[in-house]
């Protein structure tokens, strides 16, 4: 199936400090490519890969699971690491319960991380439904472009295919359990309205990682997809100061990048 128009991958060559940016349940790299442009025009390496079933049509995630969606983000981070001396991972909604658990297994492979109002729980009676009403139900309605900002729109799934939605729900269960070995310093930003996840998400991730180096920041002016909304810059800015403090080299390899490559580039598939 072709590729949606803006949901396409997105790849920069940069220096020697790389970002693994992961994007949320039926929605695609679209809703963080001005976050990995941010990061690229500043030098960086940048990874955004589109996660198996998503950016094309809902039906195609119905064969897919959270296996197949982490297993894509565990060769992009290889990658990375095999390119890069240090590597930081970035995400959104399950692609932030994605970002702790990469985290969560690979240690000190992975330098930080940021995680963009994380999903923790499938929460509501549907949750519990799942695993019986998926076997008579093929879908629900969509949960894609909850922005307050006007005219902001994310390339997403309009129908939630609820056998991927079964699998996320256990990779969530997973991901709770596996929090306590999330050792990284973690930046960790929330909307205070968010209409897809609950704001006790955010509060369970910080309450059980075991990292010492902690912020977290609320995000007044947005709703869930708050890298496509008003606090969008804030985001950016936020999360670029983070690996400065973390990776001295990233303001010299910015200087580096601003005279060197400028684009990064973009493959479908």
């Amino acid at each position: 199936m072709p590729v949606l128009p803006g949901a396409e991958p997105f790849r920069h060559e940069g220096g020697q400090v790389g970002v693994l940016l992961c994007h949320g349940f039926t929605g695609s790299p679209q809703s963080l490519r001005p976050w990995a442009e941010y990061l690229a025009e500043r030098g960086l390496t940048v990874a955004l890969p589109l996660l198996p079933g998503h950016g094309t049509r809902w039906e195609d995630m119905q064969l897919t699971g959270w296996q197949d969606w982490y297993a894509e983000l565990d060769r992009e981070l290889r990658a990375l690491r095999d390119r890069c001396t240090q590597v930081f991972v970035f995400g959104l909604s399950m692609g932030a319960a994605l970002t702790l658990r990469l985290a969560a297994k690979h240690g000190d492979e992975v330098g930080g991380i940021v995680v963009v109002n994380p999903l923790n729980k499938v929460h509501g009676p549907v949750a519990h439904a799942l695993p019986v009403l998926r076997h008579f139900v093929r879908s629900a309605k969509g949960i894609v472009s909850d922005i307050a900002k006007e005219g902001a729109d994310e390339v997403g799934y309009d129908r939630v295919p609820l056998h991927a939605a079964h699998s996320m729900r256990n990779l969530c269960r997973l991901v709770d359990a596996e929090l306590p070995q999330v050792t990284q310093p973690i930046l960790l930003l929330h909307s205070l309205q968010d209409h897809v996840v609950s704001p006790a998400d955010s509060a369970r991730v910080l309450s059980r990682v075991s990292s010492t180096d902690v912020t977290e920041i609320l995000l007044e002016q947005s709703y869930h997809v708050a890298t496509l909304d008003h606090d969008a810059d804030r985001i950016f800015e936020e999360s670029y100061a983070f690996i400065a403090r973390l990776a001295p080299s990233v303001g010299k390899e910015s200087d580096a990048g601003q005279v060197g490559q400028q684009e990064g580039t973009a493959t479908g598939g």
